[in-house]
């Protein structure tokens, strides 16, 4: 999740060292995250003291540096905190993980893209909303065809949702942007359709549709988009 929209970001601008800095501080921010999670769920709190202690000062050194060089990130605050405490309040014992949970992550990782573009220092407003658009596009596809398949397996209103907003991006696709992000954004939408169907009919037989296998699935889709994105320019 958070590798696609750095990625796009990237290829939205051009290469630069802080970006690599924004990678260490983007993935110490969700380790913090995670091990936050999972300590508030746990009985055995200590455990995680370590854990958060070396990830929390990965992120506040190398989000201290960006901010010394790039002021203005303090801007996604407005962003990652109101969505960052959905996502932790949502890891309360007893407490499910809902779309909305999922969807904050996403939202919080979307915030990759521009900062990426920004830190570049080759700013293009055009380049960096379309990239963001896309981003936005892939991986709300992605929460809504994995919760298909597994925390909401059988709900076939849910798969229309999920085909629905598909379809909706594949027509918005084709509207804005090159023929290949809109032939892939269709091929999503096919994905999104057969990947219910196959659990369906391998439910209850010796081989059903497993997690790793539907991971293996989006691991495909989201290097073909970073390969699109740096092949065809937004």
């Amino acid at each position: 999740m958070l590798a696609v929209p750095l990625l796009l970001g990237v290829a939205a601008t051009e290469p630069s060292a802080w970006q690599l800095v924004l990678a260490v501080a983007a993935v110490a921010g969700y380790l913090v995250s995670a091990t936050t999670q999972a300590w508030l769920r746990a009985r055995r709190r200590p455990s995680f003291v370590p854990s958060l202690v070396i990830y929390g000062g990965v992120f506040a050194a190398s989000g201290a540096a960006l901010l010394l060089a790039f002021p203005f990130l303090l801007l996604a605050a407005v962003v990652v905190v109101p969505a960052g405490a959905l996502v932790i309040g949502g890891a309360r014992p007893g407490t499910p993980r809902d779309l909305a949970n999922s969807l904050a992550q996403t939202v919080i990782a979307l915030v990759l893209v521009p900062a990426a573009a920004a830190v570049s220092g080759a700013w293009e407003t055009g380049a960096v909303g379309a990239a963001t658009l896309v981003a936005a596009g892939y991986l709300v596809g992605t929460v809504l065809v994995v919760r298909s398949v597994i925390r909401q397996r059988g709900n076939r209103g849910f798969v229309a949702v999920s085909v629905g907003f598909h379809a909706a991006v594949t027509v918005a696709a084709a509207a804005t942007l090159a023929v290949p992000y809109a032939l892939y954004f269709a091929a999503l939408t096919v994905r999104a359709l057969a990947l219910p169907l196959v659990e369906r009919r391998a439910a209850g037989s010796a081989r059903p549709l497993r997690p790793v296998q539907v991971g293996l699935v989006e691991m495909g889709a989201s290097t073909v988009l970073v390969v699109l994105a740096f092949s065809v320019p937004l």
